[in-house]
């Protein structure tokens, strides 16, 4: 597979890689409609297992089907598609090869009690990943539990075991827990210090949420406001969120969310472009609409990241 200098570029910031992780990168980085622009948009189908069916696909039948949704990606010209095991294992002889895929290895449910801790079960392996084909593993941490320092210690040694078999790591860094409040959880230091440790446990790809203005611990609270550091508008909240990521030697994708307006989503890609981020990785708002308004959106998605609306 061919590669742009712009990805060369990127790939050039994984120093320490082996070449089968960094032609894994190349592989989803030179895929789809923004394939060698260095940004991305993957689709992630993980929501039956976080939320439940019909909370995830009821709004659209379609996607009770996994084929449906590899089909969505390939179709929209997205960079990779992200789904647990059993979704991954439903279409990967029939789609083989049609796009990359990245195999959600950690996963939680919300039968859970709200005594159990913040926490995700290992639902994947990296064989796993390499028996289905797969560019890379993705991981769930969540920065703010009392369960977060395992969670450290188990993606600490699957991403190891991913690198020396050549499969690339991508960290959902999500903060929640019982150290921070709801509106902790994007405030833009914690939001900030996610990336970061993301980057430090190696991740290849960070994947985080948007954040507010919302500034949650007090010592930092006191070093924003001593060193001016713009946190104003969501552009700049991206900025300092790639500046944690390394100075933007990582690879950030940022989350969609929950289901929203058409105009807040391109707002969100517009910052996200403006600040310097990688891309979107965005599931319930294209998958939870009909399958022409989720092209169409993700259309415009592609277009704004190279930068064309």
């Amino acid at each position: 597979m061919k590669s742009t200098r712009v990805v060369q570029k990127i790939l050039a910031n994984y120093e320490g890689e082996t070449p089968g992780v960094k032609a894994n990168l190349n592989r989803m980085l030179m895929t789809g409609k923004l394939g060698g622009t260095g940004k991305m948009i993957i689709l992630p189908v993980d929501q039956g297992f976080e939320h439940g069916p019909a909370r995830s696909f009821a709004p659209n039948p379609a996607g009770y089907d996994p084929h449906y949704h590899y089909q969505l990606a390939i179709d929209a010209g997205l960079n990779a598609y992200a789904a647990p095991l059993g979704m991954i294992e439903a279409g990967a002889d029939t789609f083989a090869g049609q796009i990359p895929t990245i195999l959600k290895v950690n996963s939680a449910n919300s039968l859970m009690s709200g005594t159990a801790g913040k926490d995700q079960a290992i639902t994947g392996s990296v064989d796993d990943a390499l028996r289905l084909g797969c560019a890379a593993i993705g991981f769930t941490i969540y920065p703010g539990s009392d369960c977060a320092l395992g969670m450290f210690e188990e993606i600490s040694a699957m991403r190891e075991e991913a690198a020396a078999k050549g499969i690339a790591t991508v960290i959902w860094s999500y903060p929640r827990g019982e150290a921070i409040s709801k509106d902790g959880e994007t405030a833009i230091d914690i939001a900030a210090y996610a990336a970061q440790i993301a980057a430090l446990l190696g991740a290849h790809v960070i994947k985080i949420k948007l954040s507010t203005d919302h500034l949650e611990l007090g010592a930092a609270k006191t070093v924003y406001e001593e060193q001016g550091i713009d946190v104003a508008t969501q552009a700049a909240r991206v900025k300092h969120c790639m500046d944690s990521a390394f100075g933007g030697r990582r690879i950030v994708i940022f989350s969609g969310g929950a289901k929203k307006g058409t105009d807040s989503v391109y707002d969100d890609a517009r910052a996200i472009r403006d600040g310097g981020g990688n891309g979107s990785i965005i599931g319930r708002n294209t998958f939870q609409r009909e399958r022409s308004d989720a092209l169409e959106m993700l259309g415009k998605l592609i277009d704004i990241y190279k930068g064309k609306a």
